[in-house]
């Protein structure tokens, strides 16, 4: 790494929502030498998992017996591979494991009884520290653990430095929604063009996930190409909301 190379940490809720929704623009960061670090927050594994929380993998035709958070940590190495950045899981438990006990219930705001944004809080903050560049989820599509982590790095992070992700594949459902109120910046678009095919190859690596979020293995890339040439008018860009400061870091990437 250079001495002009840029500390970069992406703080993603999910194993998957940083390449899902920003793999392109990861990828151009780390192929330019900058130090790109994407931390997962809520990746811990439940030893006998129930009710819902055990339906979100027996309906990916995983048995109970299976560790599906292990899994999904693996898949997620796998992708942060392809796109050539590096990675850190932070062990917190998702939403089904905290009681949210729907998918209505991920959707439908925080409870009054989920005190985790305390423990989010106390776990990333010691990575932001001294970041030259901070990228998070603007929260679209309202996921409860998307509305935690937007909320615990505006609480943390320099404004100036942080740029706001569009959350996918909320984005492709939900193409107008706004995300979390109240974050600033302004709207930057970075040409992902050229790093498509590495983005595609990434998402192609949750392989429990492609299926029921795009499809399937095959459909993922060209869904995320068509995601990111509408988000462009034709031009494929990943969206972001970013500070003074993060603007014009992430728009020396463009060509």
């Amino acid at each position: 790494m250079s001495s002009s190379a840029l500390g970069v940490v992406a703080v993603s809720p999910h194993l998957d929502d940083a390449v899902f929704s920003a793999g392109g623009t990861l990828a151009r960061l780390a192929a330019a030498g900058h130090d790109v670090l994407v931390l997962t927050v809520f990746t811990g594994s439940v030893t006998a998992p129930t009710g819902f929380a055990l339906a979100c993998q027996t309906d990916k035709g995983l048995g109970p017996d299976v560790d599906y958070m292990a899994l999904r940590r693996d898949e997620d190495a796998a992708a942060l591979a392809r796109l050539g950045v590096r990675g850190e899981h932070l062990g917190l438990l998702e939403a089904p494991h905290r009681g949210y006990d729907s998918p209505a219930a991920l959707f439908a705001g925080r409870r009054a009884d989920d005190d985790v944004a305390g423990a989010v809080a106390e776990v990333v903050a010691p990575w932001l520290d001294g970041a030259d560049l901070v990228l998070a989820p603007q929260a679209v599509g309202d996921h409860v653990d998307h509305q935690v982590v937007t909320a615990v790095v505006a609480g943390l992070a320099d404004p100036g430095r942080t740029a706001w992700w569009r959350d996918t594949p909320y984005a492709l459902r939900h193409p107008d929604a706004a995300g979390a109120p109240g974050l600033t910046g302004t709207d930057i678009a970075i040409d992902v063009a050229g790093a498509l095919e590495a983005k595609g190859a990434a998402a192609r690596a949750y392989a429990t996930q492609v299926g029921f979020q795009f499809g399937g293995p095959e459909q993922v890339a060209p869904v995320l190409a068509e995601l990111a040439r509408r988000e462009g008018e034709g031009r494929p860009v990943e969206v972001f909301r970013a500070g003074a400061t993060a603007r014009a870091l992430i728009g020396t990437l463009e060509p």
